[in-house]
């Protein structure tokens, strides 16, 4: 069974954050490398750790590698004015915001020692939001067409988008990940298309905002890693 270590890294900068992930995920493949010469060398292989990340951001957009910046709606100076950061970065998709009371989740997975399955690990990454919202008696799943975790129209409201993600690998090695609002601040979304999406049967959601009420964070975020390991079937490491 695959071991994995649990980052609590509280409110970060998007850079910051960012340059962790890339570090981790570049010991990551070095020690898959080693350990290929290691088998090749008739040497019994090293232990891989994983990592799973938890964070919130200080307010920030990010823009993925086929998202397009018309999907921006503010200017460098009304972002700068807002206190906004803005970033490209080498993940799939669209633009989207990070923000305090938002659950942003990156694992650094070797994938080679789970599944070498790209949709099925994206499709792992929503299901552990969707069990996690069930425990708070939201019935959330899955939009054809689409990457993220939904909840249905219903008399009163459209469809609406409760967690963004998108990822990026090399070599098998997974890094970014998802945005799961739970008290986020939505109106910071007034600023961009979210995931590039302007149809308006969609708009976006949290927790707090289907519950009528601001939920408490840690509680959220233990339910949510108490799926993962039960999903992708690992220890947590020490």
């Amino acid at each position: 069974m695959e071991l994995v270590k649990y980052l609590n890294l509280g409110r970060i900068p998007y850079r910051q954050a960012w340059s962790l992930q890339e570090q981790l995920l570049r010991e990551l493949v070095d020690r898959k490398l080693a350990n290929r010469q290691r088998l090749g060398a008739g040497l019994p292989a090293l232990p891989q750790t994983h990592y799973l990340l938890f964070c919130e951001h200080p307010p920030v957009y990010t823009l993925g590698k086929s998202g397009a910046m018309t999907n921006l709606l503010l200017s460098e100076a009304e972002l700068e004015a807002n206190g906004f950061e803005f970033f490209r970065i080498n993940r799939g998709g669209d633009i989207t915001y990070h923000g305090p009371g938002q659950i942003v989740g990156y694992p650094i997975f070797d994938l080679d020692n789970f599944f070498t399955d790209v949709h099925r690990y994206v499709r792992y990454l929503e299901e552990a939001v969707i069990r996690t919202l069930a425990e708070y008696g939201l019935q959330a799943g899955r939009e054809q067409g689409y990457t993220g975790v939904w909840l249905d129209a219903d008399h009163n409201r459209p469809k609406r988008k409760i967690c963004a993600i998108g990822v990026h690998l090399s070599r098998w090695v997974t890094m970014h990940g998802f945005a799961f609002n739970v008290n986020t601040n939505l109106m910071h979304f007034r600023y961009i298309i979210p995931c590039g999406i302007a149809d308006n049967d969609k708009t976006v959601t949290s927790l707090q905002q289907e519950l009528g009420h601001p939920l408490d964070m840690d509680e959220v975020r233990e339910k949510l890693r108490a799926h993962f390991s039960r999903l992708f079937n690992f220890q947590w490491a020490n």
